[in-house]
Parts: C-alpha cells; sequence; structure tokens
C-alpha cells in the first residue's frame, strides 16, 4: 500500500503543491463496485466492500442510478480528531496515522460526506489515502484521478 509520488514538470521546472484529487461523474456510475473491491484488496488483501474508503450510493427506486461518493479534503476529519491522528501528506490527502487514531468516530461523525469509516475488525478508521486504484479499475469513467495544480486550472489525468 504505497503513495504514488508524482512529479509534474513544466518547462522542466517541478511543480510544488501539485494535489491529487478523485473527481467523480456520477451520471457514469453503472454500480458494479469494482472501486469498493479494489480498494479493500490494496489496502487489507481482502474483498470486504465495507472496509473500503469510499461508498456508492444506489439511488432507489430508479433503477440503475447510484452515486459514488468519495473523500473531498475538506479537512474536517483532522479539525476534530481529539488526539490529532489525522494529518495531511504531501499529495494532499488526509492520512490516519494508526498509532495515534483511538478510534473514536469524532471523524465519522464530523465528515460531511459521509466517507470516513469504522470496522469492527480494526482499531483505526479508514479515509482514503488516494491510491488511485479505485480510478485505474473504474471503466465507465465515473471515478477519475484529477490534478490540482495551484494557480492552473485542474485537468483529469
Amino acid at each position: 500500500m504505497g503513495l504514488e509520488t508524482y512529479s509534474l514538470r513544466i518547462n522542466n521546472t517541478p511543480v510544488k503543491g501539485l494535489r491529487m484529487r478523485i473527481k467523480i461523474n456520477r451520471d457514469r456510475c453503472t454500480g458494479c463496485r469494482l472501486c469498493l473491491q479494489i480498494c479493500t484488496i490494496d489496502h487489507f488483501c481482502e474483498i470486504n466492500p465495507k472496509k473500503a474508503a469510499l461508498r456508492i450510493e444506489a439511488k432507489f427506486p430508479d433503477p440503475g442510478k447510484y452515486r459514488p461518493f468519495v473523500c473531498t479534503q475538506c479537512s474536517k476529519c483532522a479539525e476534530v480528531c481529539p488526539e490529532d491522528a489525522i494529518h495531511q501528506n504531501e499529495i494532499g490527502a488526509y492520512i490516519v496515522d494508526k498509532e495515534k487514531c483511538t478510534n473514536c468516530g469524532e471523524c465519522v461523525t464530523a465528515c460531511p460526506v459521509g466517507v470516513v469509516f469504522q470496522h469492527p475488525s480494526l482499531d483505526h478508521v479508514i479515509i482514503c489515502d488516494f491510491c488511485m486504484m479505485c480510478t485505474k479499475v473504474c471503466n465507465t469513467g465515473a471515478i477519475v484521478k484529477w490534478e490540482k495544480i495551484p494557480d492552473v486550472k485542474a485537468k483529469e489525468a
């Protein structure tokens, strides 16, 4: 489970402040849930969608309508963490320090998108670390990698 590092260069000069994001194209989601499976395979070496760091909401009674949700990097989880166990890494993802996290759930409640999770088999919360595996397996384009560059319009990768 390693974080990808991105070395973007413009005119052979490294761009500081590059932030990777995941963009959601909700109309393209078919509800296949491959994203949930690859997330748990990559992070826990098992297929257990309840441990995934994103969620898919079925929009019933509309058949075939699904809405994926991923972390928006709003920082609410880090702001409310009483143990200071959530910090932003070099690519802009909020990461859980598993040694500091007490699994109190404050961040779960604070997340406006509902994508911070607890699982009974874990002693820490689950938050997307932007490994980008979900973007690699999404064959409909519902979940794509997005580069946010300071002072430059964001573009799909």
